[in-house]
């Protein structure tokens, strides 16, 4: 008879990842919120706030399944409203302020496109749960980047005002991209158990899908350079602190309430 020799999963590693999946999808999903009664258009105002519906149920998924796997009876809700800043885990791209209308598209899209490739991947996991909640959420994350990547397209090949707009939001927010693929610990002990890919295989697929819809924009995509990094390591900007205050305010001010 042969054995199963399959190494356990480190679950310090796999806690951490789930953690820094969780928070990626509740910071931006805070951050749309923030659209919801103030878009351009009223399509726009449902739709925005039907992503940060979507984001905000993916975290409930990935920060229940990190709270069981770390064993100290912390929920989801414990994790996202209990922790201070330096605790979250998120990438510091999606804690970047909204600013206008075509800066909000521009960093949805260029986080779609690397969420679709890692959702896309994380189906195969060799962790039978982070497999199950992919599937699920993939079918959402690809309507994200089927609408952000038609509007990006349209915006930049739109008005001169537009395009100077989007330009102007990619050239800011490229500097943020770098940490999409960055890797540490955490993700080569994950990548070489097969429960995770590792952060660079997703890069040439990122690139492709944002330097096409680039061209199709008639947008210039940046040279690469410095690239900001720490999110996922808890060194955040300042915004983060901002969004806390206003997301956590009610479990702070009133610990263990309940309605």
């Amino acid at each position: 008879m042969e054995l199963d020799l399959k190494p356990a999963v480190d679950q310090s590693a796999l806690f951490a990842f789930l953690v820094r999946l969780g928070d990626n999808a509740l910071i931006l999903g805070h951050r749309v919120s923030e659209w919801c009664g103030h878009s351009p258009a009223l399509e726009e105002d449902i739709a925005l706030s039907n992503t940060a519906l979507d984001l905000i149920g993916q975290t409930q998924l990935w920060l229940g399944l990190a709270g069981e796997i770390e064993g100290q009876g912390r929920s989801a809700d414990d994790l996202a409203y209990l922790r201070d800043g330096y605790e979250f885990r998120n990438i510091l791209l999606v804690e970047r302020p909204n600013g206008d209308f075509g800066k909000t598209l521009m960093r949805q899209f260029l986080f779609d496109a690397w969420h679709y490739l890692l959702m896309k991947a994380l189906q195969n996991s060799s962790e039978r749960r982070i497999a199950e909640i992919a599937e699920k959420a993939f079918k959402e994350v690809a309507y994200h980047l089927e609408r952000s990547q038609d509007l990006v397209i349209r915006l930049g090949d739109g008005t001169d005002e537009s395009h100077r707009r989007m330009q102007a939001a990619l050239n800011d927010l490229w500097p943020y991209t770098g940490e999409l693929f960055a890797s540490d610990d955490v993700e080569q002990t994950l990548s070489a158990a097969g429960v995770i890919p590792h952060p660079q295989s997703l890069k040439s697929g990122w690139d492709e899908i944002v330097s096409t819809t680039l061209s199709e924009a008639t947008l210039q995509k940046p040279d690469d350079g410095y690239m900001h990094k720490g999110g996922r390591r808890g060194v955040h900007t300042e915004h983060l602190g901002f969004i806390l205050t206003e997301m956590q305010f009610l479990q702070r001010a009133y610990p263990g309430a309940v309605w």
